[in-house]
This record gives C-alpha cells, sequence and structure tokens, in this order.
C-alpha cells in the first residue's frame, strides 16, 4: 500500500494521488461530493418547507421522518438482489440521481402554482429515499470496480471526506438559501446537486462486475454476513453503537436546549465542530490505518465515536463550559466515526465478493438503519421513563458496549487488506 501516502514535504499542496491519477476516480469521487452536499441541503430544506410553508405538526413532521427512513427497511434487501441480478450498477445510479432530482423540483413547482400539499411532501420524502436506497446498494458494488484494491483505504478515505466536509457545509448552505430564497426554492439547487451528480456519473464507464443470474435472492447477503468471521462482529458492533447512538440522538437537542440551556445558534455551531473533527478523521484514518492496521483502527473508532459523548451529560457549570464540553463531544465523536467508517469500508470492499456486495450492502443498510428507528423509539419512551440524562447515561454506556462483539474475532488481527471471502 505504498502507493496511498503522498510524498512527503508534498502533503497539503497537492491533491491525493487518487485524485490525480485517476480521471474515473476523480469524477466518480466529484458525483459524490455534489451528492452528499444535496442530501444535507434536503435533510434542512424539506422539513422547512414543511414547517415555515405548510404550518406542519410535530405529529406531521414525525410521519415525515419515519417516511424518509422506511425505504432502508422495506427496500434495502430487494434491492441489493435485483441490483446484482440486472449488473447495471452505474446507470442504476444515474437513474437515482435523476429521479431524485425530479421528485424535488416538484416541490417549489407545486409551491409556485399554489398546490403544494403535506401530501405530496410525503411522497418525495418516500420516493427520494426508496432512490437513495437503490443509489447506495449499486455504489457498493460501483467502488470496487474503479478504485484498485491496494488503495481501497484511500479511496474510503476520500469518499468519507466528502461526507464529513457535506455535514460541515450542507446544512449552513441550506439555511441560507432558505433564507435567500425559502425553503421550497432551495428544493432547486438541491436538485441541481443530484443532476450534476447524474452528469458525472454519465462520464465514466467502469468494467463492473457481471449480472449475478444464479446466485440466489436477498438470503444469499444475508447468509453472507452470518457466515462471515469479518462482516457479521463488524455488523453486530455497529449495530450495537448505531441503536444507543440514535437512543441519544432523539434527546440531545431536547436535553442541550431545555436542560442546558444551549441556544440554537451556538447548538449549531457545536455540531459544525462535530463535522470538523469527522473531516479531520477522513484525513488521518489513512495514515493511522497503515501504522496500527485496519482492524485495530476499526476498533478505535467503534470507542472513540460513542466515548467523548460522555462529556455531554457531564456537562455543567457556566456556559462556556457547557459549550466546551459539548463541542469536544462533537469532535471526538466526529473523528471517531470517521475511523470506523473508513477502515470498515476499506476491509469490507476487500473480504465481499464483487457479484454479492449489492445484496450484502442491501443487508447491512437492513440492519444497521432498522436499529436507528428502534433506538429512536427507544430513547423517546426512557427519556419519557427515567428522564432525559439518565437516558443519556445508558445510551453512550451501551454504544461502548459495541467493542465487545469484536475482541473474540479475527477483526482486531487484521493489519492489512484482508483476502476475498467465499460465500458460504
Amino acid at each position: 500500500m505504498s502507493g496511498v501516502v503522498p510524498e512527503a514535504g508534498r502533503v497539503g499542496l497537492r491533491p491525493p494521488a487518487l485524485l490525480r491519477e485517476s480521471t474515473t476516480f476523480r469524477r466518480y469521487w466529484g458525483a459524490h461530493t455534489v451528492s452528499m452536499f444535496g442530501d444535507q441541503i434536503s435533510m434542512l430544506a424539506l422539513p422547512l418547507v414543511a414547517v415555515l410553508t405548510l404550518d406542519a405538526s410535530a405529529a406531521q413532521m414525525g410521519y415525515l421522518t419515519a417516511l424518509a427512513l422506511a425505504p432502508n427497511l422495506l427496500l434495502s434487501l430487494h434491492a441489493g438482489v435485483w441490483v446484482d441480478r440486472s449488473g447495471r450498477r452505474r446507470r442504476v445510479m444515474i437513474g437515482a440521481d435523476i429521479g431524485r432530482a425530479l421528485l424535488l423540483l416538484s416541490v417549489p413547482l407545486a409551491y409556485a402554482i399554489g398546490s403544494l400539499t403535506f401530501t405530496q411532501l410525503l411522497i418525495v420524502a418516500f420516493g427520494a429515499g426508496s432512490l437513495s436506497v437503490l443509489f447506495g446498494v449499486s455504489d457498493a458494488s460501483l467502488f470496487v470496480s474503479i478504485v484498485p484494491r491496494e488503495r481501497f483505504v484511500e479511496g474510503s478515505s476520500l469518499i468519507n471526506g466528502s461526507r464529513a466536509f457535506s455535514f460541515v457545509a450542507g446544512p449552513s448552505a441550506a439555511g441560507l438559501l432558505v433564507r435567500a430564497l425559502s425553503a421550497p426554492a432551495a428544493l432547486v439547487a438541491d436538485a441541481l446537486t443530484f443532476l450534476c451528480s447524474a452528469l458525472l456519473l454519465g462520464r465514466i464507464a467502469p468494467q463492473e462486475p457481471p449480472p449475478d443470474t444464479e446466485g440466489g435472492g436477498m438470503r444469499t447477503g444475508i447468509r453472507f454476513v452470518i457466515g462471515s468471521a469479518v462482516v457479521r462482529p463488524t455488523l453486530l458492533a455497529t449495530a450495537t453503537i448505531n441503536f444507543f447512538n440514535f437512543v441519544f440522538w432523539a434527546l440531545f437537542v431536547l436535553y442541550a436546549t431545555r436542560s442546558l440551556g444551549v441556544g440554537a445558534g451556538a447548538l449549531g455551531l457545536v455540531l459544525g465542530v462535530g463535522a470538523v473533527g469527522g473531516l479531520i478523521g477522513s484525513v488521518v484514518a489513512t495514515p493511522i490505518s497503515q501504522a496500527i492496521g485496519l482492524g485495530p483502527c476499526l476498533a478505535v473508532g467503534c470507542v472513540l465515536f460513542p466515548a467523548p459523548l460522555l462529556l455531554v451529560p457531564l456537562a455543567s457549570g457556566s456556559e462556556r463550559t457547557i459549550l466546551t464540553m459539548l463541542a469536544l463531544a462533537e469532535f471526538g465523536s466526529g473523528f471517531g466515526v470517521m475511523l470506523l467508517d473508513i477502515s470498515s469500508g476499506a476491509i469490507f470492499a476487500a473480504v465481499i465478493p464483487p457479484e454479492l456486495r449489492s445484496r450484502v450492502a442491501g443487508a447491512y443498510m437492513f440492519a444497521n438503519y432498522g436499529v436507528r428507528v428502534l433506538g429512536a423509539l427507544a430513547g423517546g419512551w426512557l427519556g419519557a421513563s427515567i428522564g432525559l440524562r439518565p437516558t443519556l447515561w445508558i445510551a453512550t454506556a451501551g454504544a461502548l458496549a459495541g467493542i465487545l462483539w469484536l475482541l473474540p474475532s479475527p477483526v482486531l488481527r487484521i493489519r492489512t487488506l484482508p483476502e476475498l471471502e467465499s460465500e458460504t
């Protein structure tokens, strides 16, 4: 993996080697970057359309959020099977981008002619979420068609770096667009990002894995996950962390504003610090994984992701002290999640057979996003039953327990990219 690290003395002065050397990856990475930026705009702009334009109630906002997440539970497994069998991952991603753009453009169009309804927003949220599932399971296969095996860590770092950057810039851009143009008009800019992504993907022609017409249905992906000595414990660890993390996030904003007295503006800055931590984590993940190994880097991420959040229920004192503790919690957590995501992404790219990647990605998304919904519901129930602060303690302690799944597994012994695993 000697080609992963930029030459000494040139760090920060030149783009990463993979971006310089591969036009195909550069366009693929650019498509991801603008698409994730658009995702962050819509995450804020669509709910603001519901609140500011349609005066949605709390119950309606719950429905909107639930329908946006529902496709991950309802469609991930089936989408993975269909994409693997079709063998047209890039075309599916382009279609998903164009479809999301058209759905989002329907909102300002309906608003302009005075016919926008909350029902339309629900349809847009579910439709866009469904197309995002198709995009995600297709991308799992396309990545290994574009990035050489020995550069999986570098490629994963660049993709996750874009994601962290979108967390920093996307919500701010959405807020400015809503303020300057209105919430419905902000979705026009969001739609343009998806069209730009489709254009960039249309200019690449990687050699994709052939259609898998004899590999079985969605049970094939599930069987691979269960039978994999690497993927199974990693999924159990991340699912545990995600469950308790969403117990935490269901109450974090309420606790910060109501119990700690943090204003909305200050809370936005705190969340921005977390995104900066993620951006830095994406930059240093490659040298850290090379120094200590991919498996240990993943394990460190499993600890560093939830551990800093202990500072939230510990926060007390002056306003400055509270904000400092919250900012440190967000920074550390953002840094840790990048180590976790980048190392696990590189390991999965190495061990999962290309012809199964979409089905395995569907199974993985089903589990990870499923527990997020359950975690949010559990957080609300616990918060109402035992109080906000005790629930936050439970959430952080539970998330830290995720590392226990890795201890008896071979994951901790992985130093470099592992060998491809066969279907069981």
